[in-house]
């Protein structure tokens, strides 16, 4: 049966791309080209078509290909862009996605606080520069296709070793004359190509609280609960979404809100014990509502997109989104005006443009995200 999916998908993803060429390009850092996203990707397997990879199922490594570096970034071809953005820029109304630099001020999973020295020159009275140093996933953040792998067999996205990569700080001189291997499954891949398309926000804040006077919310932001797949369909529902291939998904679940309301105390306590979020629940049936409405990617604005931790002897979610699809994962997106937009506007669905930071070999990077309408 293996075989034979397998078989399936190979054939889907036969060169229906006028670009094809046997040799692929390369670019100034030494990898091969990150595809140009022209592919006619209609016809994708179900989760259920995809092979396994060990004990998981739904492996998607031959959907993109064996040398790939996109993943699921490969659903934003030009059309798409270029669909989306006549469909969605009306208005010219603009919203920033991106929680700034400086917050949260104590990270939570025992990540170092941002750093930002802001420092006049010494002979210029008025000039000045900035130096900061941060880890690239305390605050708003896409998880690249480095950060997290299959923990029990020790390889990231498309079967790359643990071991193949390295670590520390490694100075790179000459940008045509990049190791691919530092390159590899790197975050200037999605930097180089953009993650633009649709994006649809799921308010599951609002579609809680609705009402007059506004209800109580149903859970706590920053406590262990577990959104369903009827829970998010049921969001959509009532906002009259639709979802379409190559959507970028957004979940408004609450904890900035939470953040922006509580004390400075409440903050702080959060970065030192055990961290218990909401997020979506860990489940086959989530894996094939991701999957098979073919989502570009998923944020949310909470530190961890799953519910945390996971339940006893469950997987996370990571190990399948990110090191079996190759789907970016977005935390602690700040939809806060974004839902305000949606919520005055009637409309959820809008052009979403990303541009991460071109960190080569990087495994995550803050997003600089923005909203068009």
């Amino acid at each position: 049966m293996a075989s034979k999916r397998l078989s399936r998908i190979l054939t889907w993803i036969s060169p229906k791309d006028s670009n094809h060429k046997k040799d692929s390009s390369r670019t100034s850092e030494g990898a091969p080209a990150a595809a140009t996203s022209t592919k006619d990707w209609s016809n994708l397997p179900t989760f259920d078509e995809l092979p396994p990879f060990k004990e998981f199922a739904g492996c998607a490594w031959e959907v993109w290909g064996k040398d790939d570096q996109l993943g699921t970034v490969n659903l934003l071809t030009e059309e798409v862009v270029k669909r989306t953005a006549s469909e969605e820029i009306i208005t010219g109304i603009t919203v920033s996605l991106n929680w700034p630099l400086n917050f949260p001020s104590k990270p939570l999973f025992g990540r170092k606080s941002p750093e930002i020295n802001m420092m006049p020159a010494e002979h210029y009275r008025v000039v000045r520069d900035d130096e900061i140093h941060i880890n690239t996933q305390s605050g708003t953040q896409w998880d690249g296709l480095r950060h997290f792998g299959l923990l029990d067999h020790g390889v990231f996205y498309n079967n790359t070793p643990r071991d193949d990569l390295v670590g520390g700080i490694v100075p790179i001189h000459d940008p045509l004359a990049v190791d691919p291997s530092l390159a590899r499954i790197g975050m200037q891949n999605w930097a180089n190509h953009g993650i633009c398309g649709r994006g649809v926000l799921l308010d599951m804040v609002r579609f809680y609280t609705a009402g007059t006077p506004p209800k109580k919310l149903p859970y706590d932001p920053w406590a262990t609960h577990g959104f369903t797949v009827a829970d998010l369909e049921a969001c959509a529902a009532k906002q009259g979404v639709k979802f379409r291939q190559g959507d970028i998904l957004l979940l408004r679940v609450g904890f900035i809100q939470k953040y922006q309301n509580a004390t400075q105390e409440e903050r702080d306590a959060l970065s030192g014990k055990p961290e218990t979020l909401a997020g979506i629940e860990q489940s086959e049936d989530m894996k094939r509502f991701l999957w098979n409405n073919h989502f570009a990617a998923i944020a949310s604005d909470q530190p961890a997109l799953e519910r945390w931790p996971t339940p006893e002897g469950v997987p996370h979610m990571h190990q399948t989104i990110i090191g079996l699809w190759g789907m970016p994962i977005g935390e602690f997106f700040d939809v806060e005006k974004l839902s305000e937009v949606c919520e005055k506007t009637g409309r959820y669905t809008f052009f979403f443009s990303s541009w991460p930071l071109a960190i080569i070999g990087g495994c995550a990077s803050p997003p600089n995200a923005a909203a068009y309408f």
